[in-house]
């Protein structure tokens, strides 16, 4: 996959989960876009591929927020303070 199909596949991947983000989706998707248009023109391959392996980090750090809010709540709705 060209690197262009990379970026777009990762803003797309990112948008997706931003949809839950604490602060809002449009908060997020402001912020998103700012960053990636901060680095548009940038035209070193190499340079290119750490911006990207540094989204997919984001991305799986997102995942992991999520997914501790949602064991929180579980927790919080089936077990008692003072069970634990």
């Amino acid at each position: 996959m060209s690197q262009r199909g990379k970026v777009v596949e990762l803003y797309k991947m990112l948008l997706h989960l931003g949809k839950d983000y604490p602060h809002g989706y449009d908060y997020f998707r402001k912020r998103l876009h700012s960053a990636f248009m901060k680095n548009r023109g940038e035209t070193d391959p190499e340079k290119i591929e750490k911006m990207i392996s540094h989204g997919q980090y984001i991305i799986k750090e997102l995942e992991a927020l999520y997914m501790l809010k949602k064991y929180r709540t579980l927790k919080r709705r089936y077990y008692n303070e003072d069970e634990l």
